[in-house]
């Protein structure tokens, strides 16, 4: 069972603005932008395994990636446009991590609230989440 996924992207140089735009053929809505080629691979990778760990979320089937060959490179290209066709790989782990990363969030609470909290060195963050599985009845 292969450790990875690999798919071809697309890499769009439009001489009319700045940086790489990346698509996937066989990942329609799978896009992504590089400010130069280094960004754009790596922006690429994380695309995909957003893309992959949502479509594996909702039970989607993972499609077979396009032979390089098959790929019709002149049907993804704009006007004045270089486009040139790539390997993008993430690993199976990578995708599965998607979900475990860290998201900000913002919220209020009242002052004396927070300054009671400080003085008992509450760290906010473990407390929320502590209390949002307890709420949703989510295991550790």
């Amino acid at each position: 069972m292969a450790k990875s996924y690999v798919f071809p992207a697309v890499f769009h140089y439009d001489p009319d603005t700045e940086g790489i735009g990346v698509t996937f053929p066989d990942l329609p809505g799978c896009v992504s932008h590089g400010k130069d080629e280094e960004d754009a691979f790596r922006m690429a990778q994380e695309a995909l395994a957003g893309h992959l760990y949502t479509m594996l979320a909702h039970n989607e089937e993972i499609p077979e990636p396009s032979k390089l060959a098959d790929i019709d490179l002149e049907a993804y290209k704009e006007e004045n446009e270089r486009a040139v066709l790539v390997l993008i790989s993430v690993s199976k782990k990578a995708v599965q991590e998607v979900g475990q990363k860290s998201v900000k969030k913002t919220l209020s609470i009242p002052k004396w609230l927070n300054d009671l909290g400080e003085k008992h060195d509450v760290n906010y963050s473990q407390l929320l989440q502590e209390a949002l599985k307890q709420h949703l009845g989510v295991g550790k």
